[in-house]
């Protein structure tokens, strides 16, 4: 069985994750049996869509195109988390966005939708793209979780609240159309979240109406802060949270029981962190610190990937 991983950022990330793609195809014994990389997810700046973690500054044409061919010419998708939970109608035609959509329709990208009238907008103008169902829906009802699995999606990224409620995980149906998020660093039952979201969607809206307007364009645009303590957190202080998936629970208990899609966050933390993530869960313990080692070797020389 294939085992799915889904890792951040496909531009923040851009280097680690060549990285981590090279060493795969380099030292395939270095890694667990059926570890793939199941796609790379993210934004490319200033996508208003976007939502989950705020995406700004700018990306030109250029570099969107090269960001899309380097993954996709290895046969890796990659999965923009079009997730803002305060779409409106105005919103859809949004130039930047709509661009992103073009450029990667070619039957293998991805992406993450929250809003169901951006779904539908996604779903009748860009009909190739396989569509998930984010996981900042909340999902906590197991009728409705069980209503989402029913739908057209190609996955379902559970509410992480459901990691280790394994009579629950047991009894579910479609596991192959799960996605669980392993290494969430939100608080476990957590109360903000929502709020947390809507923030986001709210700066990520706000910035759109920056760069539109030389006015605003004055002053450098500041987003609000959420005060989340989670969010400074690395990965080994999750490790602790009862919402957090092991890597031996991953192998013996999640795979055994059907469920092959897993989800790495980390879209605005340090390299290092995500690498750290990717390590622990994707490679043999035996080679964990040569896999560390080789990776932050090329992580730190010198290359140019763009001309």
């Amino acid at each position: 069985m294939d085992i799915n991983f889904h890792i951040p950022d496909f531009l923040k990330h851009f280097r680690l994750n060549l990285v981590l793609m090279t060493i795969m195809e380099q030292k395939p014994e270095w890694f667990r049996e059926g570890v793939k990389i199941g796609s790379v997810y993210g934004a490319f700046p200033p996508a208003l869509w976007n939502g989950g973690r705020g995406c700004f500054g700018t990306c030109d044409e250029k570099t969107m195109k090269a960001v899309l061919e380097t993954y996709n010419s290895k046969g890796i998708p990659c999965r923009y988390t079009f997730t803002n939970p305060l779409i409106k109608e105005e919103h859809l035609g949004n130039p930047f966005c709509n661009l992103m959509l073009r450029l990667g329709d070619n039957g293998l990208n991805e992406v993450i939708v929250n809003s169901p009238l951006l779904e539908d907008y996604i779903r009748k103008n860009y009909p190739s793209y396989k569509i998930t169902s984010s996981t900042c829906k909340q999902i906590r009802g197991e009728e409705a979780l069980i209503a989402e699995l029913e739908k057209d999606y190609n996955l379902v990224v559970l509410d992480y609240n459901w990691n280790n409620d394994f009579e629950f995980l047991e009894r579910l149906p479609h596991k192959e159309k799960c996605e669980l998020l392993v290494n969430a660093c939100c608080t476990p039952d957590c109360k903000r979240r929502g709020e947390h979201y809507n923030t986001i969607g709210e700066e990520q809206i706000r910035f759109d109406e920056y760069l539109r307007n030389p006015m605003l364009r004055t002053k450098p645009f500041i987003p609000k802060e959420f005060d989340c303590p989670s969010t400074r957190l690395d990965f080994y202080q999750t490790i602790g949270f009862k919402t957090h998936i092991s890597a031996d629970d991953l192998y013996s208990k999640y795979v055994p029981m059907g469920y092959n899609q897993f989800k790495l966050e980390g879209r605005t933390v340090p390299d290092i962190n995500v690498l750290e993530a990717m390590i622990y869960y994707m490679v043999k313990p035996e080679y964990k610190d040569e896999a560390r080692l080789m990776m932050l070797l090329k992580l730190t020389a010198k290359v140019k990937y763009f001309k």
